[in-house]
């Protein structure tokens, strides 16, 4: 209604209030009106006259309220229902079972809390945040709390009935959260465990008087907002890539000469790196700014120094008055210039200086204080010759929060629950040194996109991920991609490098997977390079030329078990003649790999490991001291 009489949203909304029309609730009935249902599957509509519920009254916990208060079952009477074998056997159970569970379910404490979901799944925004959103109402829960529900995706855990007092399956915006919120009067809201949806509400919400609940709106928004939290770390004597906000393209295109290509371009409060790009000419950044600018509207976009052959690292924490409770490091296989849901995640880090990791916490540590941190929070960090940058800071729980308490054996959202409503007693947030390793490997869907390029860039691209433990890096790392469904080469793998430093890069790899016995197939250039090196080689022409003999023709007929295509941004004209292949490579069901650092640890890995090698137990057995 905004947009169609160019208004804006808070004045329909007060327009609305003033007039008397407000949402009515109703429950969705699972019982096909052949009985009265009592969920507590809820939802708002327009198109209704009265409520369904009370939402002032107390939680009921009596059994037998149903019978007790409708007069359509007066005839059940006889049914002791507080006697469960009797009515498990009697011919009513159906009737009852799932009215049952909900009214047994409901708390009678009146003090209630509002945790918002992640809404729809799609890229950026999967299970892991579903995981979060259940975890913290569980916990809520067990602290004697009423707990509600704001989520609009049935594929989801949190939307099942037996998980929350009271579910409002509903959309994840300012109108219906302001609504739920003013019908419910719970005494707080968590934002933090649904991703990135719910985080972009915090300040529009505390406009509005609502009580957020963890850290404030003012800190989430210093954080989210690009140029705020890049005056803050300068203000900290933090070290980031040199960043400016600029207003045109002029002075985008001044500021990139200056500092030198590659740059990186930065959209504020968007999901999964959405038009954030990497631009190595002038070219590239003004096709991007534009990209971004559209993205992200009401917020300025950053430019900042791109850095290459950098490391990335994660620190997921949970703190309570900016004071750190628990926190994981992380280290990616992949360099930076990988969108963290992309990156293959390895926990603990393997191959970090102690002054690292001492820099990271204290740095971690610095912002928690000054952004009075109360819940999760994630920062993204570039090392480089023991040099650490921050790149970014979420103070949301991260897609990496379900692994990292998997891997340590430490329920980090129940501890930032716990922190959130100001439990006492926050249980034991230490953990052991690990004796053996976590991967988290990401999970893609490249083959359900037609004509998609399967490189990894800044923007994310995975639908999923799997994690995976073992005695030491190269076992996990072996496990949670055949958990994504790679398999080992048995006979040949082909190898397409742009680029004279990613063949020297290759070398040691390539021999390897000659001492494996493996027959190397390579396009021309990374034939002869390898020749010269005394590999050899066979060597296929690419698609477009047209020539026998063709990778194509070998990739169609499951000659090649491997793909690996690393790519090189600075060869604009292999780069697109390599997506032929790396297209056609899923096509055909082909494993690739396109990172140079996934490619070396995975020709490692397979040099090192067989199939025998790699152990199948249960997590328990890991955790378990």
């Amino acid at each position: 209604m905004a947009k169609l009489t160019n208004s804006a949203e808070e004045k329909i909304r007060k327009l609305r209030k003033k007039y008397g029309i407000y949402p009515k609730v109703k429950q969705i009935d699972t019982l096909a009106a052949e009985y009265p249902a009592q969920t507590n599957y809820l939802y708002l509509t327009y198109n209704g006259e009265s409520d369904d519920i009370n939402s002032k009254s107390k939680a009921r916990n009596s059994k037998q309220y149903q019978i007790s208060n409708n007069k359509n079952f007066k005839r059940f009477e006889h049914l002791n229902l507080e006697n469960s074998d009797s009515f498990r056997n009697s011919k009513y159970e159906s009737v009852f079972s799932e009215n049952r569970k909900v009214e047994i379910r409901n708390s009678q404490n009146d003090r209630k809390v509002i945790v918002l979901g992640s809404g729809p799944y799609r890229i950026g925004s999967s299970v892991e945040f579903d995981w979060c959103s259940v975890t913290c109402t569980q916990t809520a829960s067990k602290n004697n709390l009423s707990t509600i529900i704001v989520n609009c995706n049935p594929e989801t855990v949190s939307t099942d009935y037996d998980m929350a007092d009271r579910l409002y399956f509903e959309e994840l915006s300012l109108e219906t959260v302001l609504e739920i919120y003013e019908r419910e009067k719970p005494f707080g809201i968590i934002l933090s465990m649904g991703g990135q949806t719910p985080n972009n509400l915090a300040t529009s919400l505390s406009k509005n008087g609502v009580n957020i609940l963890g850290t404030k709106s003012t800190s989430i928004d210093q954080a989210e907002d690009r140029n705020k939290f890049s005056n803050l770390c300068d203000k900290l004597s933090i070290d980031q890539p040199v960043w400016a906000k600029l207003k045109n393209l002029k002075e985008a295109l001044t500021f990139a000469e200056k500092i030198g290509y590659p740059v990186l371009i930065r959209p504020s409060y968007v999901l999964s790196g959405a038009a954030m790009n990497v631009a190595f000419s002038s070219e590239d950044l003004a096709i991007y700014l534009k990209l971004a600018s559209r993205i992200s509207k009401e917020y300025p976009v950053v430019i900042s120094k791109y850095y290459e052959e950098a490391k990335e690292i994660e620190i997921d924490a949970v703190a309570q008055e900016g004071q750190i409770l628990c926190s994981a490091i992380s280290e990616h296989v992949e360099n930076a210039g990988v969108h963290s849901g992309d990156s293959t995640m390895v926990l603990p880090a393997q191959k970090l200086y102690l002054k690292t990791v001492t820099q990271i916490e204290n740095i971690a540590q610095e912002i928690a204080k000054n952004l009075k941190i109360t819940g999760p929070f994630n920062i993204q960090f570039l090392a480089k010759n023991n040099h650490v940058m921050v790149i970014e800071c979420n103070l949301r729980a991260s897609r990496s929060f379900p692994f990292v308490s998997k891997v340590t054996g430490v329920n980090f959202i129940e501890v930032a629950t716990n922190a959130i409503l100001n439990i006492n007693q926050i249980p034991n947030t230490k953990y052991q040194i690990l004796d053996y390793v976590g991967v988290k490997a990401p999970q893609f869907s490249f083959s359900r996109i037609k004509g998609a390029d399967p490189i990894l860039r800044v923007e994310m691209t995975s639908t999923g991920e799997v994690g995976c433990f073992g005695d030491d890096i190269y076992e996990a790392f072996l496990k949670s991609l055949l958990a994504t469904g790679v398999t080992l080469p048995k006979k040949s793998v082909f190898v397409s490098l742009a680029g004279d430093e990613n063949k020297v890069d290759f070398l040691d790899s390539a021999q390897t997977l000659k001492k494996l016995g493996l027959k190397i197939f390579a396009t021309d250039g990374t034939s002869k390079f390898l020749k010269s090196k005394g590999i050899t080689s066979t060597k296929l022409y690419k698609i477009h030329e047209h020539k026998k003999p063709n990778v194509l023709d070998f990739l169609h007929n499951k000659k090649i078990d491997l793909v690996i295509n690393i790519f090189d941004p600075y060869f604009k004209k292999e780069f697109d003649d390599d997506y032929l292949i790396r297209r056609s490579a899923i096509d055909f069901g082909i494993p690739l790999l396109t990172n140079m650092q996934t490619a070396e640890l995975f020709v490692k890995a397979i040099s090192l490991k067989k199939l025998s090698d790699l152990k199948t137990l249960p997590w328990s057995q890991y955790i378990t001291p």
